[in-house]
């Protein structure tokens, strides 16, 4: 009996696959198979370029035209050419696809309810989860512009928030912090971006402008099972190409050495250190940068 690593990760592999029934002919009992139920998830959740879905997948163009005719002959999906480019297509979910696609949902909330309730630790299972999805999901992981008083930006920096406060010798109360609801951060002064896994934020930093040629770069944070893959450096330079198109010539900002990782990240990637140029009573490092 082996317990080396290729063996576990096998193990992990058959397990979620016989979980998720990826060999079920009926996925959840609706008769169709789990690959033609992802298409309809994806187009359900607002995917409807074809070639977006097809390629958020992973799936050849041959599947995908054979996934699409099924859900086409059934009435539940109808595909369009798109409205300013004919060699585009475009699909849309019928009345019909949408009660299937609802039917969907409510099926694989329960089954999900279900799998935690079994656990005896379902946050430290879910922690696992967040983890091999972060990493397996790594290339996907897109940097989207967002309102930072959004439903997701509230989350992420939530969790920002609590990081401090865990980690700061004193504690941390936004409060007591500049900008505390991060309101600078929007165009065209500034930028609030978040990093988006299949759906899930997983990251966020902010820009903070003033309409001249200086900016700060505030509330970088990313959630502790994406780290090490390279996101904070990926947010980090969205935050600069954003500065880089609205003028700003000189980016600053400030962190606590009580964050050894990103005073590392800073010095790596081509800030230097400066004297205090603020009254937050946080910081007590200082970083500066000419783009």
């Amino acid at each position: 009996m082996r317990s080396d690593p290729i063996s576990r990760f096998r193990r992990f592999s058959r397990t979620v696959t016989a979980e998720v029934g990826a060999l079920d002919t009926s996925f959840l009992g609706r008769g169709r198979s789990l690959g033609t139920a992802r298409v309809l998830n994806a187009i359900g959740h607002g995917r409807t370029d074809v070639a977006a879905v097809r390629e958020y997948l992973g799936l050849d163009s041959g599947l995908m035209s054979r996934l699409l005719r099924q859900l086409e002959d059934e009435g539940l999906v109808e595909t369009l050419a798109h409205e300013e480019d004919a060699r585009r297509r475009v699909a849309r979910l019928t009345a019909a696809g949408q009660r299937e696609f609802e039917a969907y949902e409510a099926l694989s909330d329960e089954r999900a309810e279900a799998t935690l309730a079994r656990h005896p630790h379902p946050e430290a299972l879910l922690a696992a989860m967040d983890l091999v999805a972060s990493a397996l999901g790594r290339d996907r992981i897109a940097i989207e512009e967002a309102d930072p008083l959004s439903d997701p930006a509230r989350y992420c920096l939530g969790e920002y928030y609590a990081e401090l406060a865990r980690r700061f010798e004193r504690g941390f109360d936004v409060s007591l912090s500049r900008d505390p609801d991060a309101r600078d951060m929007t165009w065209p002064r500034g930028v609030f971006l978040l990093a988006i896994s299949d759906g899930l934020p997983i990251g966020c930093v902010g820009l903070k402008g003033s309409g001249g040629e200086t900016a700060e770069i505030k509330r970088l944070w990313v959630a502790p099972s994406a780290r090490g893959l390279g996101l904070a450096r990926r947010l980090m330079e969205a935050s600069e190409d954003a500065a880089r198109g609205l003028g700003i010539r000189i980016l600053r900002l400030d962190t606590n050495s009580a964050l050894p990782e990103a005073l590392q990240l800073y010095q790596k990637t081509g800030w230097t250190e400066i004297d205090r140029f603020n009254d937050d009573p946080y910081p007590d490092v200082f970083f500066e940068k000419q783009l």
